[in-house]
């Protein structure tokens, strides 16, 4: 017992160094008051008037994180049903993107998106165009589903992978059409992976900041852009500690119901 602390003993150290201390000096300046140092709920009390702004963060990580199932669902299964061989090769072009740089993933999609970019230019040779595709919530979600896609695409590959063949065969030598084997035998089974998927598309997609700068405007403010400029430009450390611990607190709430659904390891077919 001894010796197992003691080889634990690194890793409390980074946890306590890490992620203790820092998040003790974010609730003392939430509870602080940028002047005087004073103990004050004003911080909290003040985030009231960002809530269209933390509504409108809630919801397009929410359709990032469904647009994200909707694609990455069928890849998963595409992918989880093939052969080993082409398995390895289909990993790695998913992966293959997240090799670059997030920053230059952006500036491409700047530079497909934008009134003179790739897409209106070739939207402009059949007459159609120029459409405005950049600084809209549109084009944040389409950055988010981007880069986020492959996080849903794991988890989900890894459930479907597990899932016996015969319970499909079963089903389909007793009358099940291919939508009933969908929605009786997949889904129900690959719960786990569905959950695992949306929270950690969800989770990253709610707090971003630098994909909502660079393809959306002004009306496409979200929580991390918030805390951002109080930080950098408002130089206003109590007010920005304040929204980076709401932000932790509604994380906190949406992956503890999300966990709610995969307490039971047992899945029922219907």
């Amino acid at each position: 017992m001894k010796r197992a602390k003691l080889l634990a003993a690194p890793y409390i150290v980074w946890m306590a160094l890490f992620t203790i201390i820092p998040l003790a000096v974010v609730i003392y300046f939430a509870f602080t008051d940028n002047a005087t140092g004073q103990f004050t709920f004003g911080n909290i009390i003040g985030l009231k008037q960002y809530l269209p702004t933390i509504a409108d963060s809630l919801w397009i990580a929410i359709v990032s994180a469904l647009c994200c199932l909707a694609i990455g669902y069928p890849v998963a299964y595409a992918i989880a049903h093939s052969s080993p061989a082409k398995q390895r090769i289909l990993m790695l072009l998913l992966l293959l993107p997240m090799c670059t740089s997030f920053l230059l993933r952006i500036l491409a999609l700047v530079a497909l998106l934008e009134d003179t970019g790739i897409i209106n230019q070739m939207l402009g040779l059949v007459g159609i165009g120029p459409i405005t595709m950049l600084r809209t919530p549109t084009a944040v979600i389409f950055g988010m589903v981007y880069n986020f896609l492959p996080y849903m695409v794991f988890p989900l590959y890894s459930v479907l992978t597990k899932i016996n063949p015969g319970l499909v065969e079963a089903a389909q030598d007793l009358g099940c059409n291919s939508f009933q084997v969908l929605t009786k035998i997949l889904l129900p089974l690959s719960v786990p992976g569905i959950i695992s998927g949306v929270t950690m598309v969800f989770v990253p997609a709610v707090s971003t900041f630098y994909i909502s700068k660079k393809l959306g405007g002004t009306g496409t403010a979200m929580i991390g852009d918030v805390i951002e400029s109080q930080f950098k430009a408002s130089d206003n450390f109590n007010v920005g500690a304040a929204m980076s611990l709401g932000l932790m607190l509604i994380v906190f709430i949406c992956m503890g119901v999300m966990n709610k659904f995969t307490d039971n390891d047992e899945v029922t077919l219907v």
